[in-house]
């Protein structure tokens, strides 16, 4: 099928006559005539009744006409995208993150960014509360845990597990044998979550929820493993942010066996049909560190 007489055709309709349609299309009204009339022997119907004053579309050419202009949208996204896909990143794109995975995570692939698309400045935001991307002027917001239901678009890039973790020095003061004989012991409860207090525990078919009691409590998770490495008691934290931490021995993860409940990390973008070349390279590149952590090719930072 040829695109360029589907084209012709959607004009004539839209104008309502073959010169106007020609005029727009900046070419002859024969060649539009004749490239019309070679679509209606290719489809076998007769899509438009011509008339000394005005041409009008038949039932079937109306209804091929709205075809038609979903297919010719779609050859221009196309392009559109192939147009945006080849172009460097520039201008300021401006980013979104949680105070823990943006340090950890998004600081360093923003660095190698700004190397690689010198043309381009970035602008981060690091902060646990949820930010309006449309009043905010974000380009892309990233978010780790459970989304909450909205108009905006989001793309799932890694999984985030959480780690029930103490100081090592605190774990040789307790022993527990099941997620109930954490409930009395000093907690350091985030208050950035939604539930600070209350976890689910699962080791096979065999589930326990647990309500810990906060003997401390702090809003920013940045500052609860510090309290945690410091001594103060028990958290949970995600992996991210103690994998480093558990490797190097200064912190323990209690009850190893047992598994709290995996979280997502997404992208999030306003609504909008196209991604700016700094979008589309900067979510790459994160998406690239993500696959890289989560394969084995580098530990989890923290």
């Amino acid at each position: 099928m040829n695109l360029n007489r589907l084209a012709y055709f959607a004009a004539v309709v839209d104008a309502g006559s073959f010169t106007r349609a020609a005029e727009r299309l900046g070419i002859t009204k024969a060649v539009v005539s004749q490239q019309v009339a070679r679509l209606e022997r290719d489809v076998g119907t007769t899509l438009l009744i011509r008339t000394t004053r005005r041409v009008h579309p038949t039932e079937a050419g109306r209804t091929f006409h709205a075809r038609c202009l979903q297919v010719l949208q779609q050859a221009e996204d196309a392009f559109d995208e192939l147009a945006q896909a080849a172009a460097e990143p520039t201008g300021t794109l401006r980013i979104a993150a949680p105070n823990d995975y943006g340090t950890s995570a998004v600081v360093p692939v923003v660095a190698a960014f700004s190397t690689r698309y010198p043309a381009c400045r970035v602008e981060l935001t690091l902060g646990d509360d949820t930010i309006d991307l449309a009043s905010g002027g974000m380009d892309v917001a990233i978010r780790v845990g459970w989304l909450a239901d909205s108009s905006l678009q989001a793309r799932r890039i890694g999984t985030s597990r959480q780690f029930m973790v103490c100081g090592a020095e605190f774990a040789g003061r307790f022993k527990a044998g099941e997620p109930q004989d954490l409930a009395g012991l000093p907690f350091v409860a985030n208050m950035a979550l939604r539930e600070p207090l209350l976890w689910q525990f699962s080791r096979g078919d065999d589930e326990q929820t647990v309500r810990m009691q906060a003997t401390i409590a702090i809003d920013a998770t940045p500052a609860v493993l510090a309290a945690v490495r410091a001594g103060a008691g028990l958290s949970v934290l995600p992996d991210f942010l103690v994998r480093g931490e558990l490797a190097r021995g200064r912190l323990v993860q209690v009850l190893p066996e047992w598994r709290l409940p995996s979280g997502g990390i997404y992208t999030v973008y306003p609504a909008a049909r196209f991604r700016p070349p700094k979008v589309t390279r900067f979510v790459e590149m994160l998406i690239a560190a993500e696959q890289k952590v989560e394969s084995g090719g580098e530990g989890r930072r923290g």
